[in-house]
């Protein structure tokens, strides 16, 4: 029976070359020039009742690094052979790569000869049109029924910034309190059980003496399809289960908001872009998919954009990108 090969490669040359080398050698194979549309890949070709028997992807990409990947596949379908291809792999990746079971590893450049060798080295596994692997969290899991918005402030009388930090972060529904260097002096995060709690909240810290509220911008599920949606739950839960286990303490680094504004048509592709950035710690939707909030961490210098802003504003259809880097004020 012919095998099926889904290839995942950023460089088009590099796809066409591996395309038809692999199918002289009497291979099935499809190639997707980045993560997301392998995600599509996999779901549709399991749905049309056709399974791969095995991925060959490359590292680095423009939306997700191939490492991201092969975690959420590996969740998914454990005994899926899986051959990992790079340029510019170390000994540190290679060995993170290839303690995934039924995982091999291939240095660029090579031949056709050494892939399919590679290939045949694995094991045979259970393609992908068999079930997902049991405990992977299923697309429709439960809505959160909290209801949660962020609030930007602006302090008007600077002498009692800190008697203001202290009265607003003592609220009820208050989950975080920052005061930030930007165009902005505090962000609040607020989260409750009902819409008419938020509102009371901001009504409460409107009233506070040389407060202005400049925004306030309801949390929104981001509108994400289903394949998306799967693959980042899915990562979630493997991420949550491996909390703890690779904490670094000799950084400081500093914490930062972003905000992002962006065309709401490419929510899809920047928003998986945004969410598996290292230096991410989470990442909102807020007004109408206009915009995303995130917080995200920089070890660099001060003063130094961090490269994650670097990175997105290079990304179609981010618009802009802000920075209020937090700062750590003494709590009473």
């Amino acid at each position: 029976m012919t095998k099926r090969v889904l290839i995942i490669d950023d460089e088009a040359e590099i796809r066409r070359n591996l395309t038809f080398g692999l199918m002289q050698e009497g291979f099935e194979v499809t190639a997707c020039p980045n993560g997301l549309s392998a995600i599509h890949e996999l779901t549709e070709s399991r749905e049309k009742g056709l399974g791969y028997d095995y991925l060959v992807t490359d590292i680095f990409m423009p939306d997700i690094d191939g490492l991201k990947i092969l975690k959420v596949i590996k969740r998914k379908f454990p005994e899926l052979p899986v051959l990992v291809i790079t340029g510019f792999g170390d000994e540190e990746l290679k060995q993170t790569a290839l303690a995934e079971k039924n995982t091999g590893f291939l240095d660029k450049p090579f031949e056709i000869e050494d892939l399919v060798a590679a290939l045949h080295e694995l094991a045979p596994g259970i393609t992908t049109l068999g079930p997902e692997a049991e405990g992977a969290v299923p697309a429709g899991e439960a809505v959160r029924e909290a209801v949660s918005a962020y609030m930007t402030i602006r302090i008007g009388d600077s002498a009692r910034s800190r008697e203001i930090f202290n009265e607003l972060r003592k609220m009820e529904h208050v989950v975080s309190c920052d005061a930030v260097r930007g165009d902005m002096d505090i962000i609040i995060f607020a989260q409750a059980s009902s819409e008419e709690n938020i509102r009371d909240l901001l009504d409460q810290v409107r009233r506070v003496e040389g407060v202005e509220v400049l925004s306030k911008s309801a949390v929104e599920r981001p509108k994400l399809d289903r394949d998306v949606k799967s693959f980042i739950d899915t990562y979630k839960q493997a991420v949550k289960e491996m909390a703890g286990d690779e904490t670094d303490e000799t950084e400081s680094p500093t914490t930062s908001y972003i905000i992002v504004d962006i065309d709401p048509d490419t929510i899809q592709d920047i928003f998986m872009r945004v969410f598996f950035i290292d230096e991410l710690i989470f990442c909102d939707v807020i007004d109408n998919g206009t915009k995303l909030v995130g917080m995200i961490t920089t070890s660099g210098a001060m003063g130094r954009t961090p490269r994650i802003i670097e990175k997105l504003n290079q990304v179609d259809g981010v618009l802009r990108v802000r920075e209020a880097q937090i700062i750590r004020m003494a709590e009473e």
